[in-house]
């Protein structure tokens, strides 16, 4: 499949937090936390701040909530719980530092959109630099490596490989009708691609691993850190990873990556959510 939503060219509402697209925006009421685990309320509401209610199911779900640290430091992709009032409640465990609240979802009336909104969370805060690019991560045991490159306006794919304990993990479970999810957020501005593979399991063709490829187009150049879901052995797991995405005739193709040499140790997210 390809790229479902990049949304980089939203207008931003007055007050600077809210984002508005076809009509819609997401209404965080708090937008100041503490650090630690939270239940964070939000409405999506329409021009005349009246809430949503009617939802297509798209990936087994009504809505898929991405939080992400601005400094691409911390990542939470979770599916919160609807109230007959149109509000969605979301568990998330977030350190401090800016995070950017990102709710991607197709109402019933409309098209798919993705949605954002910034969350300050308080604490004692220390950005971390981007991770250099790498061909590999490592979760859980698990080793994942990547092929492939991001291309402006080019579609490429991108195949992932998982392995683990040495070996080649050809048992990967569904996880939202799918055996990956991966979400792609470039940095500086954290526009978004959100990125299903090909196949499905149980069409008959696609294997349970130990490949999961996607089709992916990158807006424009620069870098862009990806984070791969998926499941195995009951749980769900993340690999990180960080690409620069350049011109054709400027990086290797065949993988896109400045040091493939470099490992990056990714680690499993608790805000996943079956």
């Amino acid at each position: 499949m390809t790229v479902d939503n990049t949304h980089a060219g939203h207008s931003t509402a007055p007050s600077g937090v809210l984002i508005a697209d076809d009509g819609l925006r997401l209404d965080l009421p708090t937008t100041i936390l503490d650090a630690g685990a939270h239940t964070v309320d939000f409405r999506i509401v329409d021009a005349g701040g009246s809430p949503i209610t009617d939802y297509v199911e798209r990936h087994d779900k009504e809505l898929h909530l991405i939080a992400v640290r601005r400094d691409l430091a911390g990542f939470q992709h979770v599916h919160p719980t609807r109230d007959e009032r149109g509000v969605w409640h979301a568990d998330l465990d977030l350190t401090a530092g800016v995070w950017r609240i990102l709710a991607d979802f197709a109402p019933a009336s409309g098209r798919g959109l993705t949605l954002g909104a910034d969350l300050f969370v308080a604490g004692d805060f220390t950005p971390e630099p981007l991770p250099s690019a790498s061909s590999t991560a490592t979760v859980d045991g698990y080793t994942v490596t990547l092929d492939g490159a991001l291309v402006p306006d080019r579609g490429r794919t991108l195949t992932f490989r998982v392995e683990h304990d040495g070996a080649p993990v050809t048992d990967l479970e569904p996880y939202l009708a799918a055996y990956g999810h991966l979400v792609a957020l470039r940095t500086g501005d954290l526009a978004y691609l959100h990125v299903h593979p090909d196949g499905a399991p149980g069409d008959g063709v696609t294997a349970a691993g130990p490949t999961i490829s996607f089709h992916a187009t990158a807006p424009t150049a620069g870098d862009y850190r990806l984070f791969l879901d998926f499941a195995h052995a009951g749980a769900v797991r993340t690999a990180e990873f960080t690409l620069h995405a350049t011109s054709v005739g400027h990086q290797d193709v065949g993988h896109g990556l400045e040091h493939p040499g470099h490992e990056h140790h990714s680690h499993e997210h608790r805000g996943h959510h079956h």
